[in-house]
């Protein structure tokens, strides 16, 4: 940070503030903390007839890799109506929200990912602006090699394995940084 984004102050301090435990940025002129959070994604597992809804990305990052309809939460909307609204966003489709299904922690970026269950209402979609193509995958038809995130292929595992015992517990894992090969460094 450079300035404060309370009072424009351009002078702030990084260190642990009185009171605190960590290092934050400050700011010594209006006394504010400037606390940095995790982001939470949210999305959905949209199906429609066995099949699940994907979308394949037309921004980075992972342009042109496929995804389940997810993203940023917005200030002053639930995780259930997040996910509606990037359904909408990003595939034109209204979802009926179910159970929370899977939450993924990915502290090496800040972020938490959330995905609950839904239905795709009458089975309607198309292709929203931040995607170049929208589908339903039956599920020996899901592209595993054109998956734009980790979080994205695991949840989809966990509702194949699911689908056979139909039944759909809520799981919370971690997900560590990719490995980088020798001969990318």
């Amino acid at each position: 940070m450079r300035f404060c984004s309370h009072c424009g102050n351009p002078d702030l301090h990084f260190s642990i503030p009185e009171g605190d435990n960590r290092p934050r940025y400050w700011c010594d002129q209006c006394n504010t903390i400037h606390y940095q959070n995790p982001k939470i994604v949210v999305g959905a597992v949209p199906v429609w007839e066995g099949k699940v809804l994907l979308c394949k990305r037309d921004i980075e990052p992972r342009k042109g890799y496929w995804t389940l309809p997810a993203g940023f939460m917005e200030n002053g909307e639930t995780l259930q109506e997040g996910a509606i609204r990037e359904t909408w966003e990003e595939a034109c489709a209204t979802v009926a929200i179910k159970d929370l299904y899977t939450v993924f922690n990915l502290p090496h970026i800040n972020q938490v990912y959330v995905f609950f269950l839904g239905e795709l209402v009458e089975g309607k979609y198309g292709v929203g602006e931040e995607s170049s193509d929208a589908g339903l995958f039956a599920l020996d038809e899901i592209p595993w090699d054109e998956l734009a995130f980790p979080t994205i292929g695991r949840t989809l595992r966990f509702y194949i394995d699911d689908l056979k015992e139909d039944r759909f517990p809520v799981r919370c894992q971690d997900i560590a940084p990719l490995k980088r090969r020798p001969s990318e460094d």
